[in-house]
C-alpha cells in the first residue's frame, strides 16, 4: 500500500497520476499506457531515469526507483548496468531513455520476452518518435535534415559534438526537423529522430545554429526565460509495431509549464497538446 511506501504512489487505472518525492519536490508523473507487455508514463522534467555512475546527480531518486516502488515484478526485467566500481544499477523494464531534463514519452517493458523484442526494434530504427522543441533564432526553412556523426566532445567528456576535433568512434546520426511556428528569437519545431544517440537532438540543432531554450550544457550563455526555466526538450510521441502486427502510438501532452510558455511565445500557434 502506498503507506508503506517511501514514495507517495498510488496508480489504480489508466490515466491516472502518481505524486513522486524527489527530496523535497513532489512529481506528477502519468501513467499514458498500460498493458500486460508495456507500460507507458510521461516522464517529468528533472527526472533521471535511472542511477547516474558519476557526476552531481548520484544518489538522487529515479524513475526506475518509482517503477520497482509501483512494480515489484519488473526488478528481474531488463539488463542492469555493473558501474566500472562493481555498483549494480538497476534499470527495471527500461528500453530506452530521455536526459533528465527532457519531459514526455517513456516505454518500459513489463516482462523479459516484451524486453527483448522493445529493444530489438529500437535497435533497428523500427520506433518512430517526435519530439517538441524551442530553440533559439529563427528557423527559416520550413522542414529540414540534420545528417551529422556525432563522437564526443574533445573539450569536455560529459558532451557530444559533431565537430570535426570529437574524439572517439564518430556515429551516424540523422535528425529531421519541421517548423511550426516563429517567434521574433525563437522557434518551435517539431523534431523526428532517424537514430537515438546520446544528446542527438540537443548537439544536432547546436550544430545548425538553433540550440534547445534553457540547455545548460549545450547552450549555457544563452537566456533561458524565466518563465520557462527548464529544459524546452519534449518527447511527444512514440509509435511502434507490436509482436501481433498491432500498431501502438503514444503521447505525452506538452508538459503544463512548456505548454504555458509556448502558448505565450508562439501567439499564432494552435495546438490541443
Amino acid at each position: 500500500s502506498p503507506s508503506t511506501s517511501r514514495f507517495a504512489i498510488k496508480i489504480t487505472s489508466l490515466g491516472s497520476k502518481a505524486n513522486f518525492e524527489i527530496g523535497s519536490n513532489y512529481m506528477e508523473i502519468a501513467v499514458l499506457y498500460e498493458d500486460e507487455r508495456v507500460l507507458a508514463v510521461n516522464k517529468p522534467s528533472g527526472l533521471l531515469v535511472h542511477s547516474a555512475e558519476h557526476g552531481p546527480h548520484v544518489g538522487e531518486e529515479t524513475l526506475a526507483d518509482w517503477v520497482l516502488s509501483h512494480h515489484p515484478e519488473m526488478a528481474e526485467v531488463g539488463e542492469p548496468v555493473t558501474t566500472s566500481k562493481g555498483v549494480l544499477i538497476p534499470r527495471p523494464g527500461i528500453v530506452h531513455r530521455l536526459d533528465k531534463d527532457t519531459s514526455g514519452v517513456l516505454l518500459l517493458a513489463k516482462t523479459q520476452e516484451s524486453f527483448l523484442f522493445l529493444k530489438k526494434s529500437f535497435q533497428e530504427r523500427k520506433v518512430r518518435k517526435e519530439y517538441k522543441a524551442i530553440v533559439h533564432g529563427v528557423v527559416k526553412k520550413e522542414s529540414g535534415m540534420i545528417d551529422l556523426p556525432i563522437g564526443r566532445s574533445s573539450a569536455d567528456f560529459r558532451k557530444k559534438s559533431t565537430l570535426p576535433t570529437a574524439r572517439g568512434e564518430k556515429r551516424t546520426a540523422v535528425t529531421r526537423f519541421v517548423t511550426i511556428a516563429r517567434a521574433e528569437d525563437a522557434s518551435f519545431l517539431s523534431v523526428f529522430p532517424e537514430t537515438g544517440r546520446t544528446h542527438q537532438i540537443r548537439v544536432h540543432l547546436k550544430a545548425i545554429g538553433h540550440p534547445v531554450l534553457c540547455d545548460a550544457r549545450y547552450a549555457p550563455t544563452l537566456h533561458c526565460p524565466p518563465a520557462l526555466g527548464r529544459l524546452a526538450l519534449h518527447a511527444f510521441s512514440l509509435e511502434l509495431t507490436r509482436e501481433d502486427g498491432t500498431v501502438l502510438r503514444l503521447e505525452a501532452p506538452l508538459a503544463e509549464d512548456m505548454a504555458r510558455y509556448t502558448r505565450a511565445r508562439f501567439l499564432d500557434l494552435r495546438f490541443d497538446k
